[in-house]
């Protein structure tokens, strides 16, 4: 019996969420010999499959993996959106936003997006973190080339945050900066190049849509505003 892949816990989920009609391919071969599904035979004589009792544990487990593999990624995310608030920044969470890559339009989700609390443009900084807590998500992101040039030309400056021991920072390429979360530090294991980035409407109009993270009122970053360059 081979080893169950995400492939198979996919098919799983279509056929307890379906009809059950049957593909009729490998996934469905495995899914039948390890007992996860079985074969329906109706009057009509047409079959269909049933998840079985060892299907719906699967599923269940599956679920329950997945939510400690989101739970772990958000609580990272939050971290770092919070850590962007406290340097008097606003940050937005999971935008969905459009870059001009070549001769065709990207999508781009960045985990974080940032700019300055400021009235001048120029000084906005506008700061893309990517949030990865496992090795394999890190991998998959890194072959996707699009999408790693829409958040370069989203930003000033872009940052891989990853947990602690799931890369070194040389396995990621170097327009990009590296932090490492390891307990309740994030250190830096790369500084993020420094480009200059002017902000386009459609990114301007995504940011005018969304509501940032809550914190960036905050006294402490009206107080900071005071500092550096002056914005007004």
């Amino acid at each position: 019996m081979a080893t169950l892949t995400a492939a198979h816990s996919r098919r799983l989920r279509e056929i307890w969420r379906s009809a059950g009609w049957p593909c009729q391919d490998l996934i469905e071969v495995e899914l039948l010999a390890a007992g996860l599904v079985e074969r329906v035979r109706h009057p009509s004589g047409h079959e269909t499959l049933r998840v079985t009792d060892a299907g719906v544990t699967h599923l269940a487990e599956t679920l329950q993996r997945n939510r400690a593999r989101r739970d772990a990624h958000e609580d990272l995310v939050d971290r770092v959106a919070r850590e962007m608030t406290r340097a008097g920044r606003i940050a937005w969470r999971g935008l969905s936003l459009r870059a001009k890559v070549d001769e065709a339009w990207a999508m781009a989700m960045p985990d974080v997006f940032s700019i300055r609390h400021t009235t001048v443009e120029a000084y906005l900084e506008p700061i893309v973190h990517e949030v990865k807590v496992h090795r394999s998500d890190l991998l998959s992101d890194l072959r996707r080339e699009a999408k790693r040039a829409a958040y370069l030309r989203l930003s000033s400056e872009c940052w891989y945050v990853i947990a602690h021991g799931i890369a070194q920072a040389d396995e990621i390429p170097r327009e990009f900066g590296v932090m490492a979360a390891q307990g309740a530090q994030l250190e830096v294991l790369r500084p993020a190049p420094k480009r200059a980035m002017q902000m386009s409407l459609p990114l301007w109009m995504a940011l005018a849509r969304a509501t940032p993270v809550e914190g960036w009122r905050s006294e402490e970053v009206q107080a900071w505003l005071g500092e550096g360059p002056q914005d007004s």
